[in-house]
């Protein structure tokens, strides 16, 4: 069978790839053609914004090398990004604005006040969304007050306002419209009692600029023309880059956890219908859409975000601190000696984040030195712990069990971070593909344009075969599963 030739545009939270796919032999080889930064820029309005027009130029010039080194066979692009954020379109498809960056404190206050008159166990029944103060919802409520609403058309989320630019056709694909707290999850369709609500309380005109619905692998139409150099398909894929991260785990079986490791870890279980108990609801887990009608049931824990930006700080400082050198260094040094709650939201926001894992060692009276190896170690232990409490609570309120974890994305390169993740749960951890999101994304792809056949299983068989698998069983580290429980205790004090 002669090769297809497939592209991903792949916009994480701090870099955006375009990653070409060779799809041969039922197997996908990867090219990265464009690598770019990505992270938020200052406002005038004194918020801070998604640079997306500048994000845009990057990935068409990564398209072009793409179609380049296709020799002129490329035939489709998708789009996956980051949940959340959105673009507000007027009728000639202009921006009223740079999106706003899901980190600014904008809605600090927000969800408070949504539910001081749309009770959160309402809103949880129908979209089942973790509350966070960044999810859509809770954005567009903190633009209620904007005169601009009455010019506004449309309202794409981030992969879509992507896709839009680059074929015209203006949708919300299901997987990253279930992260906005507008989705009936259960129907798979915007709810809606909650638009209704916020039109009738906050003056937003959701049911005149909510897009239509499309399940993944929706082919959208060709690239406008004079775009590229030559056109392609444009597919909805899985938007949110978990979706299309979890499309690509390596599993042979459904008793698996997932951990999709990088600026964000979301940790959690593929399901085939959302969990909206009550109980739940108070555990803070979320159910997010997944391709072939599946649920993505899981709670988002800060992830690598929490050490990247900790070197950032230091290297501002003038301390010497290569990610390399620090992951050496860590894993010399005895484990569980202070481990903190990588889910505190304090740890959202840019900034001095050493400061603040040290404000947390105090109030949890643990000792916590200044020593980038020592804080390292640190981040790396409370993640493990974070990741053992959060798959066993979701394999607890959806009745499954969990044989198997796999780590996806980025974080499957860490060893030392593996390694503790399979000493915590005392399971065997999987670690790969480290381009998970852009593998998914190319598999949605192919099955679209008719190269790939067959349900999420066989897409997964496509995935063994293209990538390298390393395993790391628990036993390895001198940890006793009652030193992972008062780890946990410390990080998690009642």
């Amino acid at each position: 069978m002669s090769a297809r030739w497939f592209a991903a545009a792949d916009l994480g939270a701090s870099s955006g790839r375009v990653i070409l796919g060779r799809l041969e032999d039922g197997r996908f080889e990867l090219t990265q053609t464009a690598r770019f930064e990505n992270g938020p820029v200052d406002g005038t309005d004194g918020c801070i914004h998604t640079d997306a027009p500048r994000l845009f130029a990057d990935v068409r010039a990564g398209l072009d090398a793409a179609i380049e080194a296709s020799g002129g066979a490329l035939e489709s692009v998708g789009v996956d990004t980051w949940g959340v954020d959105y673009g507000r379109l007027d009728a000639s498809g202009e921006l009223l604005e740079l999106p706003f960056h899901y980190r600014d404190d904008r809605t600090q206050g927000v969800p408070e006040e949504v539910f001081a008159d749309l009770p959160a166990a309402d809103l949880y029944a129908a979209a089942g969304l973790q509350v966070m103060n960044f999810n859509t919802i809770f954005q567009l409520v903190a633009s209620a007050g904007d005169p601009r609403w009455d010019t506004v058309d449309s309202v794409l989320l981030t992969p879509d306002l992507m896709a839009y630019w680059l074929s015209g056709t203006g949708i919300a694909e299901m997987t990253i419209a279930s992260t906005t707290g507008l989705l009936d999850v259960a129907a798979r369709t915007w709810s809606r009692a909650a638009c209704e609500h916020l039109q009738r309380r906050y003056g937003l005109p959701l049911d005149r600029v909510l897009p239509p619905l499309v399940e993944p692998g929706t082919v959208l139409g060709p690239t406008r023309d004079g775009l590229l150099a030559r056109r392609l398909e444009v597919i909805a894929v899985g938007g949110h880059d978990t979706a299309s991260a979890v499309a690509a785990v390596p599993a042979t079986s459904t008793d698996f956890a997932f951990i999709s490791s990088g600026t964000w870890s979301l940790v959690g279980l593929e399901l085939e219908k959302p969990v909206l108990t009550e109980a739940s609801r108070a555990a803070d887990f979320t159910n997010e859409l997944g391709i072939d009608g599946t649920v993505r049931y899981l709670k988002n824990v800060m992830g690598l975000w929490v050490l990247s930006e900790s070197i950032r700080t230091w290297q501002a400082a003038g301390v010497r601190a290569s990610l390399l050198e620090l992951l050496t260094a860590a894993a010399e040094l005895p484990g569980l000696t202070c481990v903190l709650d990588m889910t505190d939201p304090r740890l959202l926001p840019p900034g001095d984040m050493p400061g603040r894992l040290l404000a947390m060692a105090a109030e949890t009276r643990q000792e916590l030195s200044a020593d980038p190896v020592v804080v390292t170690r640190c981040i790396l232990d409370s993640l493990a712990v974070a990741y053992r409490r959060t798959i066993a609570k979701a394999c607890e309120l959806a009745g499954r069990d969990a044989r198997t974890v796999h780590i996806v994305g980025g974080g499957c390169q860490n060893t030392l971070l593996c390694q503790l993740t399979a000493e915590a749960t005392g399971l065997p951890v999987v670690a790969g593909p480290a381009e998970g999101t852009a593998l998914g994304n190319l598999l949605v792809q192919a099955r679209a344009r008719g190269a790939l056949a067959g349900d999420r299983t066989a897409l997964r068989q496509v995935a063994i075969a293209s990538c390298d698998l390393v395993e790391y069983r628990p036993g390895v580290l001198p940890f006793s599963p009652a030193d992972w429980d008062a780890a946990e205790r410390r990080a998690y004090p009642a």
